[in-house]
């Protein structure tokens, strides 16, 4: 082999080995930080393909928080509450301040570990909202300085067309 081609065909090699080895850093470092979404019903049962969350696995959890199933310790912020779907409840315990919009029967998502079949140790809360939410303050300022929309009956009746 002349030293053109043998000079050529190491260079192929080593640009081969050094994507191969990027891609495989990234495919490993995107998947340390997938979390994976649960329902309360998923997360006890398993998805319908057969596949359960192992313990020690980041994952999220939605669902609506269970009434009466909310407790505050009155020396810290920990808080532990339900979180269910149609299916079984799942416990979800928190150490932080929760969300504004946090209430019982209010859904939430829930990111952090799995500590057992049915318990979720999370950092982070985030409470959801309806569509039709609109914060305190934006409401008192629509309310001063919007009129509502009148609409006519032939606009109220609609296109005949």
């Amino acid at each position: 082999m002349n030293p053109r081609r043998k000079k050529r065909l190491t260079l192929v090699l080593a640009l081969v080995v050094g994507l191969g080895a990027t891609i495989g850093l990234m495919l490993y470092a995107l998947n340390q930080n997938m979390d994976l979404f649960y329902t309360p019903t998923e997360l006890v049962n398993g998805k319908p393909d057969g596949t359960k969350p192992e313990v020690g696995q980041r994952l999220r959890i939605g669902g609506m928080v269970v009434a009466g199933s909310v407790n505050r310790d009155p020396q810290s912020l920990q808080v532990s509450f339900d979180v269910a779907d149609i299916g079984p409840s799942v416990t979800v315990t928190y150490d932080g301040i929760l969300p504004d919009l946090f209430r019982e029967g209010q859904g939430i998502v829930a990111q952090g570990v799995l500590v057992n079949a049915t318990t979720i140790e999370a950092h982070e809360v985030l409470a959801k909202h309806d569509e039709e939410y609109m914060p305190p303050e934006v409401a008192a300022a629509m309310e001063k300085t919007h009129a509502p929309l009148e609409y006519s009956k032939e606009q109220k009746q609609g296109s005949t067309q």
